[in-house]
């Protein structure tokens, strides 16, 4: 049952998935009706944690509206005042039948939504997953109407007008404060521009057979969702009784300059949370006593540098060359003007983590086809503006991220995170991991740079172990997440600089429990 619930909690399907694995259930003999009477009891019982009595339900044509009126019949049973909003002439029959036996209990239904009476908060079953069409006219002025209320609203399956694979807004949506997506999650969920119509989510298990979703989504690459349970199977906890600094991974971090200093100690701090063993850092020359005072415990590799305070060439230690590392993570920090090291660096047949100016020289030389010549695995860190400039005959990133980081993956021959609300993660054979939460805390300057350290470290550790690329870099993501809320929680969310997100990354460790660890 954990396995099953565990793998439930993963999968991410689109609307023509959904529709399959329903299909087989359907074509199984599992009624219709029979169905949709479990799933709207689940809903009901859940309704019934929400303050207030007086309940509006959003009655729509198709089976979400089915499963509406059976969410108002069961709460009209329990004492609640219900009120029916059904604003189409024609239904799907088991809807209609469902319509029918309210109204015989007397329940009220309205066909003009200003008729609808006060109430404490509305459930809106107006259109389920897969609505491709534009909502437009009255029902389209109901819905601005109602997002104009102040009661919470609490969609079924997903906000009516929601585009289910793409997140979208199709002409207008309903803004709901808490959404309960039916069996599966959607794909809606964890696109950036449906989140702030989706309010909370939650998961209503209604029990699909494993084998079913197995059989829909057979051998083709799977979007997941990163969880507590997935980051066990890959965070370098617990280390082995015997060990040492030598087994536990060397990172290199090639970062910082005269004009960004910050950016190499955020960088380095990242890393030295991940628990690497041994932490090098190149830095420009003059930056080398900033580092140590920060780092003590770290090996600083003071390089020549530019007129500008860059990087000018890499000056590694006697008999050291990019090969005597497990990682390297490069970018954050270093100017334009350190663009001269990066054919070396390229070049380097280790794991590679490249981020900011890293990300910006790689679009300046217009590289991104020699990564696939790398013997070693490559990490791409993008924000969405770096994204366009690497890629820039991906289509816009902000309208369907998931596809977006797809076809980066593919093109490039790298693990591909593009950071956002949904951070989203994507190998070159199309497998994507998909970050279910984050906090608006982490939108300041150098939050970046400690995911990239904390990705290098992570990467470090793993080398000698079997553990797919984008498995670990999910893992940092989530990490460095969960440290931003945690750290938002504790200080609000403008209280979360760089530098303090950085001490909460071990916070989150010692909390495992408490946030569904194991």
């Amino acid at each position: 049952m954990q396995d099953r619930q565990a793998q439930v909690s993963q999968v991410v399907v689109t609307a023509r998935q959904m529709r399959d694995v329903e299909g087989r259930i359907f074509a199984a003999r599992m009624p219709v009706a029979a169905l949709m009477e479990k799933v709207a009891g689940l809903i009901a019982l859940r309704v019934q944690q929400v303050e207030g009595s007086r309940v509006g339900i959003l009655v729509g044509p198709g089976h979400n509206g089915g499963d509406a009126l059976v969410v108002a019949r069961e709460l009209y049973f329990r004492g609640y005042v219900v009120w029916l909003y059904s604003p189409f002439s024609q239904l799907k029959e088991l809807t209609s039948q469902h319509l029918q036996y309210a109204q015989s209990l007397g329940i009220p239904c309205y066909h003009d939504v200003e008729q609808l009476p006060d109430c404490d908060f509305l459930i809106d079953g107006l259109f389920g997953f897969g609505l491709e069409r534009p909502i437009t006219d009255h029902i389209a002025l109901a819905i601005n109407q109602l997002n104009q209320w102040k009661q919470p609203i609490l969609s079924i399956d997903i906000p009516s007008g929601i585009h289910t694979d793409t997140g979208e807004v199709l002409g207008t949506a309903i803004r709901a404060t808490h959404t309960f997506c039916l069996g599966l999650w959607k794909l809606a969920f964890l696109q950036d521009q449906a989140l702030e119509y989706i309010g909370k989510a939650e998961l209503i298990d209604f029990d699909i057979p494993w084998a079913d979703v197995e059989a829909v989504l057979g051998d083709t690459p799977r979007i997941k969702r990163i969880t507590p349970g997935t980051v066990k199977l890959t965070l370098p906890l617990p280390r082995p009784p015997v060990t040492h600094k030598y087994k536990e991974g060397h990172l290199l971090l090639i970062c910082g300059s005269r004009r960004y200093a910050g950016g190499a100690i955020l960088t380095a701090l990242g890393a030295r949370a991940s628990g690497v063993g041994m932490l090098s850092i190149a830095v420009p020359e003059s930056l080398k006593p900033l580092l140590v005072s920060h780092l003590p415990e770290a090996l600083i590799i003071g390089c020549p540098e530019t007129e500008t305070g860059a990087i000018a060439h890499l000056q590694l230690p006697q008999k050291t060359d990019m090969s005597s590392f497990n990682a390297i993570a490069c970018g954050p920090g270093l100017t334009l003007d350190a663009t001269p090291i990066f054919p070396e660096v390229i070049s380097s047949e280790v794991s590679l983590v490249l981020d900011a100016d890293g990300l910006n020289i790689l679009a300046q030389m217009g590289t991104i086809p020699t990564l696939k010549k790398r013997q070693a695995l490559t990490v791409l860190t993008p924000h969405t503006g770096e994204f366009q400039r690497l890629f820039p005959d991906i289509a816009d990133p902000k309208q369907d991220r998931v596809k977006a980081v797809q076809e980066a993956a593919v093109q490039s021959g790298a693990v591909v995170l593009l950071k956002g609300a949904r951070t989203a993660i994507a190998n070159a054979q199309g497998a994507i991991w998909i970050n279910p939460e984050s906090t608006p805390a982490l939108a300041r300057g150098g939050s970046g740079d400690v995911l990239t350290g904390l990705i290098g470290g992570l990467l470090a550790q793993a080398a000698t172990k079997e553990i797919p690329v984008e498995d670990i870099v999910a893992t940092g993501a989530w990490w460095h997440s969960q440290a931003g809320i945690l750290a938002a929680q504790e200080r609000t969310e403008l209280g979360v600089d760089a530098f303090t997100l950085t001490q909460y990354l071990m916070k989150v460790i010692s909390q495992l429990p408490t946030l569904g660890w194991g």
